[in-house]
């Protein structure tokens, strides 16, 4: 019997919350999930995660929460960001930045799987090489399982599909995040890597990927500060259900998610 692997794209604020409430149970049990893990990184009013949110995620019946750059939003988390084994930042910060860039978490049936949260570097933080990174990271985890999820945290379309070309046959799946908008590029490659560019985003789609549209086109329009709200509206859930052999940690399907929640 393949694991199966929910992953949640991109939580905005208490909208994408509360689509998790309404939905997350059935989803569980309609595709038979192992394990959820979701990126929680704006879960806390669209810019960042606290421990109070991060906990309610968790009972939720989320196992796993990734994140990226927004991970150090709120400077009140990171004693929780450096505690909870959860919760994983990307791995290709410099040596010595709190928390952990992957984790090994046990399904309810007893099957390891290995978490890696990397974060790219075209348009975005002048980090350490995510391929590199992938590559430690990858042999380490290997020690404890074959079954390998990756949450690339990127801006650039040709980053991830790189990367998703580099680890083909290392990791069991590569989902790309950051950008909230769902790709339907969903496959496997020949390695036995499941991929997508970007697993989209749970949150409000009346808006500009999860703010008020009126802000963000204001900003545009304008190009003066102008303070982002989450918006309300349209709420939908993205994501994708992975189903992995736990002998070979080779994908063996992967299917796009997308609910209208209110």
């Amino acid at each position: 019997m393949p694991v199966n692997i929910l992953f949640i794209g991109d939580i905005v604020g208490s909208p994408g919350r509360q689509a998790l409430v309404r939905e997350l149970h059935r989803l569980v049990d309609h595709h038979r999930v192992d394990l959820v893990v979701a990126n929680g990184e704006n879960s806390a009013g669209g810019f960042g995660i606290t421990e109070e949110t991060a906990k309610e995620l968790f009972s939720l019946g989320i196992d796993v929460l990734t994140s990226g750059n927004h991970i150090w939003d709120k400077r009140e988390s990171f004693s929780f960001i450096g505690r909870e084994e959860r919760l994983v930042r990307p791995a290709n910060y410099p040596p010595g930045t709190v928390g952990r860039g992957s984790t090994v978490v046990r399904t309810a049936g007893g099957v390891p799987v290995g978490i890696l949260n990397l974060e790219g570097r075209v348009f975005m933080n002048n980090l350490d090489c995510p391929f590199r990174a992938a590559d430690q990271e990858i042999e380490r985890l290997r020690e404890s399982t074959p079954l390998i999820f990756v949450d690339f945290h990127a801006e650039a379309t040709s980053e991830k599909i790189a990367l998703g070309w580099y680890l083909d046959g290392k990791a069991s799946a590569v989902v790309g995040t950051h950008t909230h908008v769902q790709t339907a590029d969903e496959r496997i490659l020949p390695g036995g890597t499941a991929y997508i560019t970007d697993a989209g985003m749970t949150g409000s789609f009346d808006s500009v990927i999860g703010v008020r549209k009126e802000l963000a086109v204001e900003r545009f329009v304008t190009q003066m500060p102008v303070r982002f709200e989450v918006a309300k509206k349209d709420v939908r859930l993205n994501g994708v259900v992975i189903g992995v052999d736990p002998a070979s940690g080779r994908a063996l399907s992967i299917e796009r998610i997308s609910l209208i929640c209110s």
